[in-house]
């Protein structure tokens, strides 16, 4: 078990690590393509979005834009979908009743709000919100979980680590905050 935490913990750092540096870069060139010296346009439609890439992207700047988006929905369709097969206490089991039971009751909200969004943008921001919202209560969860002697045994965080994952949770959550408003 040590070694597989070791092995756990390595790759859960790199894999972070990379993401933190695929989402910077992401959000550093789309600020920089969208800002324009100042232009004062704002952008307050999916379609205005994808034309103001073309900048970076060329001509192809609309479909690489709708690409990264369909993919990302897809993705966090398959997340959302396979953690609602998980909400009954039974391992992800697609077979099982239980799990078809979580996937449909995660996934047929989301399809019928899907289906009252009249501006995509806004469906954007607004999920996005959601997120920022749920993001905190799943930071402070995982920590009290593994903080916790009862679920995590000898492995239990040390108080030091607790220390710097809650001050790193009330970060997050005071920056998700301040999206919100």
């Amino acid at each position: 078990i040590e070694q597989q935490l070791k092995y756990e913990f390595k790759d859960t750092l790199f894999s972070m690590i990379i993401g933190w540096a695929i989402n910077s870069a992401m959000i550093l060139m789309a600020a920089a393509t969208l800002y324009q010296g100042g232009n004062g346009r704002q952008i307050d439609d999916l379609t205005v979005a994808g034309k103001m890439l073309s900048p970076l992207l060329g001509n192809a700047a609309t479909v690489v834009f709708a690409l990264a988006l369909l993919l990302a929905g897809i993705s966090s369709s398959i997340t959302a979908g396979m953690a609602g097969g998980t909400i009954f206490n039974q391992p992800y089991d697609i077979k099982t009743k239980e799990t078809k039971r979580g996937v449909l009751l995660t996934m047929i909200p989301a399809a019928v709000i899907i289906l009252f969004i009249r501006q995509p943008f806004e469906g954007l921001v607004y999920s996005q919100m959601l997120l920022a919202v749920q993001l905190p209560v799943t930071i402070f969860t995982q920590i009290y979980l593994t903080a916790s002697k009862k679920v995590m045994g000898k492995y239990v965080n040390s108080r030091r680590l607790n220390f710097l994952l809650l001050l790193i949770a009330v970060i997050v959550t005071g920056l998700n905050i301040a999206l919100l408003f």
